[in-house]
């Protein structure tokens, strides 16, 4: 296995819960109002030391995206996801940018976030910004 060089983010950041390398930064968020199967989950202009999963078209709540899976590069955890396409006009916006699962990472204050109660329906994207 050759070197990793990881991107170092400074301010306040979102990382991995496992190793916490840093994954986003606090001021790329677009909206904290999203859901996955697991609970709360945040849209991210920008995510850096994740790796891609295999393209896969994914029903959501909003419709039919082509998404990738996104792991952390330093211990390969699943963190969330990658818009690659959506069908719906209306959903454009979201094309290239990353849905981190917030049970998956630590938060910029430090605290990690659990699940309360888990969430019945499948995969979910709801954004009601």
């Amino acid at each position: 296995m050759g070197r990793l060089f990881l991107v170092n983010l400074e301010g306040k950041s979102y990382s991995c819960k496992h190793c916490k390398t840093n994954l986003a930064l606090y001021d790329d968020v677009v909206s904290k109002s999203f859901q996955s199967r697991h609970g709360k989950a945040y849209l991210f202009s920008k995510v850096v030391n994740v790796y891609a999963g295999k393209e896969e078209d994914r029903m959501m709540m909003t419709g039919l995206h082509t998404v990738v899976d996104i792991y952390c590069v330093k211990c390969g955890s699943y963190v969330g996801w990658r818009y690659e396409f959506a069908f719906e006009k209306n959903q454009k916006y979201k094309e290239g940018k990353s849905v981190l699962e917030r049970y998956k990472v630590w938060g910029p204050d430090g605290n990690n976030y659990w699940v309360a109660q888990e969430v019945e329906a499948g995969d979910s994207d709801t954004d009601e910004a």
